[in-house]
Protein backbone atom coordinates (compact mmCIF):
# COMPACT_ATOMS: atom_id res chain seq x y z
CA UNK A 1 0.00 0.00 0.00
CA UNK A 2 0.99 3.39 -0.58
CA UNK A 3 1.91 4.62 2.72
CA UNK A 4 1.33 8.29 2.12
CA UNK A 5 -2.27 8.66 0.95
CA UNK A 6 -2.34 9.49 -2.35
CA UNK A 7 -6.36 10.95 -2.97
CA UNK A 8 -8.57 12.76 -1.04
CA UNK A 9 -12.41 11.55 -0.70
CA UNK A 10 -14.59 14.47 -0.26
CA UNK A 11 -18.19 13.65 0.67
CA UNK A 12 -20.77 16.13 1.35
CA UNK A 13 -22.52 14.19 4.06
CA UNK A 14 -22.36 10.88 6.19
CA UNK A 15 -24.99 9.88 4.02
CA UNK A 16 -23.16 9.32 0.98
CA UNK A 17 -20.39 7.35 2.79
CA UNK A 18 -22.71 3.95 2.53
CA UNK A 19 -22.32 4.18 -1.27
CA UNK A 20 -18.53 5.25 -1.15
CA UNK A 21 -17.48 2.33 0.48
CA UNK A 22 -17.48 0.72 -2.88
CA UNK A 23 -14.79 3.60 -4.25
CA UNK A 24 -12.43 3.10 -0.93
CA UNK A 25 -12.75 -0.21 -1.30
CA UNK A 26 -11.64 -0.24 -4.93
CA UNK A 27 -8.85 2.52 -3.47
CA UNK A 28 -7.56 -0.14 -0.92
CA UNK A 29 -7.60 -3.04 -3.53
CA UNK A 30 -5.24 -1.23 -5.73
CA UNK A 31 -3.17 -0.37 -2.59
CA UNK A 32 -3.59 3.23 -2.58
CA UNK A 33 -4.15 5.34 0.50
CA UNK A 34 -6.69 7.86 1.48
CA UNK A 35 -8.04 10.35 3.43
CA UNK A 36 -12.26 10.69 3.80
CA UNK A 37 -13.35 14.15 4.60
CA UNK A 38 -17.03 15.40 5.40
CA UNK A 39 -17.37 19.20 4.11
CA UNK A 40 -20.56 20.68 2.22
CA UNK A 41 -19.78 23.09 -0.30
CA UNK A 42 -22.76 24.75 0.96
CA UNK A 43 -22.50 24.32 4.79
CA UNK A 44 -18.96 24.28 5.37
CA UNK A 45 -17.55 26.40 2.19
CA UNK A 46 -14.47 28.05 4.40
CA UNK A 47 -13.24 24.14 5.23
CA UNK A 48 -13.75 22.61 1.80
CA UNK A 49 -11.85 25.96 0.06
CA UNK A 50 -9.04 24.47 2.74
CA UNK A 51 -8.81 20.83 2.00
CA UNK A 52 -8.99 21.84 -1.79
CA UNK A 53 -6.42 24.51 -1.27
CA UNK A 54 -3.77 22.51 0.61
CA UNK A 55 -4.31 19.30 -1.04
CA UNK A 56 -1.54 19.45 -3.37
CA UNK A 57 0.84 20.36 -0.64
CA UNK A 58 -0.04 17.75 1.56
CA UNK A 59 0.71 15.50 -1.55
CA UNK A 60 -2.32 13.89 -2.71
CA UNK A 61 -2.53 13.06 -7.30
CA UNK A 62 -6.07 13.28 -7.10
CA UNK A 63 -9.08 14.80 -4.94
CA UNK A 64 -12.56 12.51 -5.50
CA UNK A 65 -15.48 14.53 -4.40
CA UNK A 66 -19.09 13.09 -4.07
CA UNK A 67 -22.38 15.49 -3.93
CA UNK A 68 -25.91 14.99 -4.84
CA UNK A 69 -28.75 17.36 -5.28
CA UNK A 70 -27.29 20.84 -6.35
CA UNK A 71 -24.02 18.83 -6.56
CA UNK A 72 -21.62 22.08 -5.66
CA UNK A 73 -18.92 20.37 -4.17
CA UNK A 74 -16.58 19.14 -6.71
CA UNK A 75 -16.91 22.12 -8.90
CA UNK A 76 -16.07 24.40 -5.94
CA UNK A 77 -13.11 22.02 -4.94
CA UNK A 78 -11.77 22.47 -8.67
CA UNK A 79 -12.18 25.86 -8.28
CA UNK A 80 -9.42 26.20 -5.84
CA UNK A 81 -6.84 23.31 -6.88
CA UNK A 82 -5.07 22.20 -10.00
CA UNK A 83 -5.11 18.34 -8.87
CA UNK A 84 -7.67 16.50 -10.94
CA UNK A 85 -10.95 16.23 -9.59
CA UNK A 86 -13.51 13.29 -10.04
CA UNK A 87 -17.11 13.97 -9.21
CA UNK A 88 -19.23 11.23 -7.89
CA UNK A 89 -23.13 12.23 -8.44
CA UNK A 90 -25.08 10.79 -5.76
CA UNK A 91 -28.55 9.62 -6.18
CA UNK A 92 -30.26 11.26 -3.16
CA UNK A 93 -32.67 13.66 -4.82
CA UNK A 94 -36.15 13.26 -6.56
CA UNK A 95 -34.52 13.32 -9.77
CA UNK A 96 -32.58 10.19 -8.78
CA UNK A 97 -29.30 11.80 -9.03
CA UNK A 98 -29.21 13.12 -12.77
CA UNK A 99 -29.51 16.79 -11.83
CA UNK A 100 -25.99 16.00 -9.49
CA UNK A 101 -24.63 14.60 -12.98
CA UNK A 102 -25.71 17.73 -15.01
CA UNK A 103 -24.38 19.70 -12.20
CA UNK A 104 -20.86 18.18 -12.32
CA UNK A 105 -20.88 18.13 -16.48
CA UNK A 106 -21.45 21.66 -16.64
CA UNK A 107 -18.77 23.01 -15.42
CA UNK A 108 -17.40 26.49 -16.74
CA UNK A 109 -14.51 26.31 -19.25
CA UNK A 110 -11.43 26.38 -17.14
CA UNK A 111 -12.80 24.67 -14.21
CA UNK A 112 -12.88 21.08 -15.41
CA UNK A 113 -14.15 18.20 -13.18
CA UNK A 114 -14.02 14.68 -14.56
CA UNK A 115 -17.58 12.91 -13.97
CA UNK A 116 -17.99 9.30 -14.13
CA UNK A 117 -22.03 7.46 -13.10
CA UNK A 118 -24.16 8.36 -10.63
CA UNK A 119 -24.24 6.20 -7.27
CA UNK A 120 -22.28 2.71 -6.62
CA UNK A 121 -20.98 2.31 -10.47
CA UNK A 122 -19.35 5.70 -10.09
CA UNK A 123 -17.87 5.41 -6.57
CA UNK A 124 -15.97 2.62 -8.23
CA UNK A 125 -15.12 4.02 -11.24
CA UNK A 126 -13.86 7.27 -9.82
CA UNK A 127 -11.33 5.35 -7.58
CA UNK A 128 -10.31 3.39 -10.88
CA UNK A 129 -9.79 6.65 -12.50
CA UNK A 130 -7.88 8.38 -9.84
CA UNK A 131 -5.28 4.96 -9.97
CA UNK A 132 -5.00 5.51 -13.63
CA UNK A 133 -3.91 9.38 -12.42
CA UNK A 134 -1.42 8.04 -9.95
CA UNK A 135 -0.13 5.17 -12.22
CA UNK A 136 1.25 7.49 -14.81
CA UNK A 137 4.13 8.11 -11.96
CA UNK A 138 4.24 4.68 -10.60
CA UNK A 139 4.56 1.50 -12.17
CA UNK A 140 3.45 -0.37 -9.04
CA UNK A 141 -0.31 0.98 -9.24
CA UNK A 142 -0.30 0.34 -13.28
CA UNK A 143 0.70 -3.10 -12.68
CA UNK A 144 -2.46 -3.58 -10.06
CA UNK A 145 -4.51 -1.62 -12.67
CA UNK A 146 -3.50 -4.35 -14.89
CA UNK A 147 -4.32 -7.64 -12.93
CA UNK A 148 -7.67 -5.94 -11.86
CA UNK A 149 -8.99 -5.77 -15.62
CA UNK A 150 -7.66 -9.02 -16.50
CA UNK A 151 -9.47 -9.97 -13.09
CA UNK A 152 -13.04 -8.66 -14.56
CA UNK A 153 -12.29 -10.22 -18.31
CA UNK A 154 -12.56 -12.76 -16.49
CA UNK A 155 -15.74 -12.31 -14.21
Amino acid sequence: MIKKPSVLVIIGSKSDLEIMKDCLAQLEEFGIAYDLEISSAHRNPEKTAKLAKEAARKGYQAIIAAAGMAAALPGVVASHTNLPVIGVPMPGSNLNGIDALLSMSQMPAGIPVGVVAIGKPGARNAAILAARIIAIGNTRIAEKIKQYRTKIKQG
